[in-house]
């Protein structure tokens, strides 16, 4: 007996349309509120690290000792001495505002053209980017007077003020340019404007909901700051896609003559399957994140799974009970386009595939050839990602070099080194103020001691730029040699922090959890592909492409942003490495998007095999049927994400850029070449049934038969579901 619960749900939707919209509506609205009204909790500096510097923060967390915010102002003179009365008018104006402590004398740089006055501002350091304007000020006033001295301030305050300003404008950014982008393709697509607003609206209203699921979630797991936008990039390119998908399938039937009621039926029972088995793949490959140990990758599973989740179950049920509502009312707002029919297919039969099918013949007649053309292709671009080096981005690196942030970071660090980044060395003992401990910290410059916490906080300059290998030496030698020396015997616990330090301890995280969530994720991505397809050589080629077209991503993301090949076109940079939880996501992401693809092409040529078509035959009118809708959803998902590619944030860049290319390729190199040519070469040995399944219900990739007849509405009833032949 054949199951297809989609083309239950559908049929369900469409007989009780007023009670899946209404319920849709209220769903969207309720979660939305409880959100907006719960507010979001954002992850603290312990809770987004790892290891020892996770652990310093975490101690002075405990402690309640919040370490202030604090900003650097450097002056640089074209004399020696010559900032002297500047940095005096500047250290007033600054104290005047009343945001920061009192100033101590600035330090002069070797030469004394420059000059170093470290500040700290007042209050919570959590919320100082509020306070900074009046100081910002100040600095720059002292800058407009004096024409011989330069002013560049670098600090906490200042660069959370930055991001979170660039957050603000860059996600508004985002919607304003992706959502007109995503509906411009869809009309070209459709040719009507109802047929082209359904799925954004349907993918906005996801957004939403899953929006204020995650404000509540926050609460639990809190989020990092660019979760949001994260979430928003996913859910609008998924369900998109997957409404684009049930939709396309919808007119393709109604264009071939099938009433209404019929239409939506094999709708739902073929592209609704698929949009089933791949939002429960995607979401699966999504929670592997929850594997990586890491808190941040934990906000990003929750807010994925969760978008998906809910832009899945508006496909299969909102969707169907707003066709059978709209009818024929889908092509309302028709436009004009040469060429075009109703229902936004071309005249005189000319589909959308006919351009596959001209790629497909000479794929089909030499498939050797193809797949080691393609495979070698993809290789070539994955090279450069055998040199990758990640990091945590400083923010002078996620600004941009031309900006006044980085400028100001560069320059203090040349003329002060380690200054911008010190190392930040927490000691808790049992008696702070013991003779062993007072002997051990007075080895150092710059220390603070919390008698009543029995903590003490030491702040150490790295050597070099605060991010590069010398820096990095710098900080291994001060974990494993100088402090052991220094506390030896005196049984404290000694734990270093730092923007450095995060990040090796993030990376080195990073690479132990990525092995078990891509174990995972290979693994569930082969179960549900085996149970899907009841064929293990359908399941590991999905693997195997899957794989190339990662490999792919990381070699562009690494050309164009570690090395800066081709960076200067895209409006971006090089900066010496790459965003450390970029290859994570990446994979998680591509991992699940392109076995998206695969389920919808894939279940197409299965169709056409069970009808009886032989491999390869089957291979060509599954590839080109799909064509039109695999050309429209990658194209929106590559303007989505390539609008992301054009933000501010040099990780927001990089994951742009990253996606956008891998699905541009794994849309045209992958299933236009390689899937094809791969399933050709392997002929009927693609349909192998592990013994173990055959047992198990057949998953229905065909059209229902016709039900009873059909309501007044025009939607027949679920009736019984013709039986797939034996094969394979």
């Amino acid at each position: 007996m054949r199951h297809n619960l989609a083309a239950r749900i559908g049929v369900w939707s469409a007989h009780h349309r007023r009670t899946a919209v209404i319920g849709w509506l209220l769903f969207v609205a309720l979660a939305a509120g409880l959100g907006g009204a719960a507010g979001t909790v954002e992850m603290t500096d312990a809770e987004q690290g790892t290891g020892d510097s996770a652990r310093a923060q975490r101690i002075l967390d405990d402690a309640g000792l919040d370490r202030p915010a604090g900003e650097l102002v450097l002056l640089v003179s074209e004399r020696p001495g010559g900032w002297r009365t500047a940095a005096r008018e500047l250290t007033r104006a600054v104290e005047a505002t009343g945001a920061v402590r009192k100033a101590p004398p600035p330090v002069a740089a070797p030469g004394g053209r420059e000059a170093l006055i470290s500040l700290e501002m007042k209050g919570d350091p959590a919320d100082a980017a509020d306070r900074v304007g009046p100081v910002l000020d100040a600095v720059k006033a002292v800058d407009e007077r004096y024409d011989g001295v330069e002013t560049h301030q670098f600090g906490d305050a200042v660069s959370e003020k930055w991001l979170g300003e660039l957050l603000a404008d860059d996600f508004v950014k985002a919607e304003l340019i992706a959502v007109p982008l995503a509906l411009g393709i869809l009309l070209v697509a459709f040719g009507a404007i109802v047929a082209a607003l359904l799925p954004v609206a349907l993918a906005l209203t996801a957004c939403l909901a899953a929006f204020g699921l995650l404000s509540l979630a926050s609460h639990q797991l809190p989020l990092f700051q660019t979760t949001y936008s994260v979430m928003f990039l996913m859910g609008l390119a998924v369900g998109v896609d997957y409404c684009l998908f049930y939709l396309r399938r919808e007119r393709d039937e109604r264009a071939a003559g099938r009433d209404a009621g019929t239409a939506l039926r094999i709708a739902a029972a073929t592209s609704g399957r698929a949009v089933l088995v791949s939002g429960a793949t995607v979401s699966a490959a999504m929670a592997g994140m929850f594997l990586s140990g890491l808190t941040l990758f934990e906000g990003f599973a929750l807010a994925t799974v969760l978008v998906v989740l809910i832009a899945m179950l508006g496909s299969v049920t909102v969707l169907p009970a707003l066709l059978a509502w709209l009818g024929d009312r889908i092509d309302a707002g028709r436009l004009p386009f040469p060429g075009r029919s109703r229902g936004g297919r071309r005249r005189g039969g000319r589909e959308s595939g006919a351009f596959a099918g001209a790629v497909l013949r000479p794929v089909l007649a030499r498939p050797a050839l193809s797949a080691a053309a393609g495979a070698a292709a993809l290789l070539a671009l994955a090279a450069p990602a055998l040199g990758m080096r990640t990091e945590q981005l400083g923010w002078e690196k996620q600004f941009g070099s031309d900006t006044a942030l980085s400028v100001a970071h560069e320059k203090i660090t040349e003329a002060f080194p380690g200054g911008p980044e010190p190392a930040h060395v927490v000691v808790r003992a049992d008696d702070i103020g013991s003779a062993p401990l007072r002997k051990a910290l007075a080895a150092f410059d710059r220390v603070t001691v919390h008698r009543a916490a029995d903590i003490a906080e030491i702040e150490v300059p790295l050597a070099g730029d605060g991010s590069g290998e010398r820096s990095k030496d710098a900080l291994a030698a001060l974990r494993e040699k100088t402090l052991p020396a220094a506390f030896d015997g005196t049984g404290a616990e000694v734990y270093v922090s730092g923007a450095l330090a995060e990040s090796v301890d993030f990376n080195a995280q990073l690479k132990r959890g990525i092995v078990p969530v891509l174990a995972f994720i290979t693994a569930v991505t082969f179960l549900l592909m085996l149970f899907c397809f009841r064929s293990y050589v359908i399941a590991l080629t999905s693997i195997v492409l899957n794989l190339l077209s990662v490999a792919a991503a990381y070699g562009v993301i690494v050309a164009v942003f570690q090395h800066g090949w081709g960076a200067s076109p895209l409006g971006t940079e090089a900066v010496g490495a790459v965003q450390s939880w970029i290859p994570l996501f990446v994979l998680v992401v591509l991992f699940g998007l392109s076995t998206d693809y695969h389920v919808f092409v894939v279940s197409r040529i299965r169709e056409a095999y069970d009808r009886g078509a032989d491999t390869r035959s089957a291979i060509g009118e599954g590839v080109r049927r799909t064509a039109g809708a695999v050309t429209g959803a990658a194209a929106i998902m590559v303007a989505v994400f390539a609008v992301f590619g054009a933000l501010s944030m040099q990780d927001m860049k990089q994951m742009g850029v990253g996606l956008a290319v891998a699905v541009l390729l794994d849309a045209t190199v992958v299933r236009m070449v390689l899937l094809p040519s791969v399933m050709a070469l392997l002929g009927e040995r693609n349909w192998r049934t592990p013994r173990a399944l055959r047992r198990l219900p057949t998953l229905a990739h065909g059209e229902p038969e016709p039900g009873p007849s059909a309501p007044a509405d025009g939607v027949p009833e679920p009736g019984p579901v013709a039986p797939a032949k034996a094969r394979g």
